[in-house]
């Protein structure tokens, strides 16, 4: 994959998708489906892009939000489904985009795969074959990790090759552990996956004692999370590289290699002003993230005797 920087990568493809159709989407409607909840700051970013592009080309734009992330039993999702099947129908868009896996588990799938309503779909977690797409009527964004190219840093400041992995456990953590490591073709000497902060502690000053490189996932899901308290506990113990694809997870990670979620939001919307201009679905591929952000964290880094090369120092950001 080529990573382009954000801006340049925004340009090109608003340029490619959007421009023949920006007064093309007065009157029409767009329902945007997002698995998860208002707050999670991932979708948060895929709901801006979209916003951002289709009130521009003039649509009117509603948010369904199915709060998948802080349900994940059966029944739930199901009855979300259900539920956002019942937006549709009552606020009848002329396109639906959808975020993240449930919305197309629970929703396209089941109601509305090969239909007349076009829909497009961003943020499926590494292939959406998966769920036998694509169809007639949909299309989309796969959200893939940059772990390729986050492992290949990580060992430049490494002071062996032992790599772990630690992450808050989850449906979604456990296909990003399972893919990223199939994705790079490599693995890792320890995997853990807790349900508390307080086991994350635990976990990870034992990963120091064993691991030459800690990847740390998602802190979404942990009861008793507090940002905070977590910052200060890494800052007194670290003592390896550590490193994420996530941005939120900055204030406890040394080096992120990240995903922009508005990159899959804008992309979406640039794909339904296609499809609203009259091109059909299917005929627009399924198509990864491009787009990256590095971030560092010197402070942390130093604490671990960690110095970021001048390079890299140039063209990453800062985490706060």
């Amino acid at each position: 994959m080529t990573i382009r920087l954000a801006h340049v990568a925004a340009a090109a493809l608003l340029g490619l998708l959007a421009t023949p159709a920006q007064a093309q989407l007065a009157g029409k409607k767009v329902l945007f489906v997002n698995s998860y909840h208002e707050g999670y700051e991932w979708s948060d970013g895929e709901e801006r892009g979209a916003k951002t592009v289709l009130e521009a080309a003039g649509a009117t734009v509603k948010f369904h939000r199915m709060d998948a992330k802080r349900h994940g039993d059966e029944p739930f999702r199901k009855e979300a489904g259900l539920k956002a099947k019942a937006e549709i129908e009552a606020f009848k868009p002329d396109a639906v985009i959808l975020s993240d896996d449930p919305a197309v588990k629970y929703l396209l799938v089941p109601y509305f795969k090969d239909a007349a309503l076009p829909f497009v779909f961003c943020g499926v977690n590494w292939e959406a074959g998966k769920y036998g797409l694509p169809f007639k009527n949909a299309t989309g964004m796969v959200e893939v990790a940059l772990v390729k190219e986050m492992f290949a840093k990580l060992g430049e400041y490494a002071k062996g090759k032992r790599m772990s992995y630690l992450t808050i456990d989850s449906e979604t953590e456990r296909v990003e552990l399972a893919a990223a490591k199939q994705y790079a073709g490599t693995s890792f000497v320890e995997e853990k996956m807790v349900k508390t902060m307080a086991e994350w502690k635990e976990a990870f000053t034992k990963l120091q004692a064993e691991s030459d490189i800690i990847v740390l996932g998602n802190n979404a899901g942990a009861p008793d999370w507090k940002d905070a308290d977590a910052a200060a506990f890494v800052q007194a113990s670290a003592k390896v590289i550590t490193g994420t694809i996530n941005d939120w997870m900055m204030p406890y990670t040394m080096l992120g290699f990240t995903k922009i979620p508005e990159e899959q939001g804008q992309w979406s919307a640039a794909a339904v002003i296609q499809i609203l201009g009259g091109k059909t679905p299917s005929t627009i591929p399924v198509t990864p993230n491009k787009q990256a952000k590095i971030f560092i964290n010197p402070r942390l880094a130093a604490k671990a005797g960690v110095v970021f090369a001048p390079d890299l120092v140039r063209i990453a950001t800062v985490a706060k």
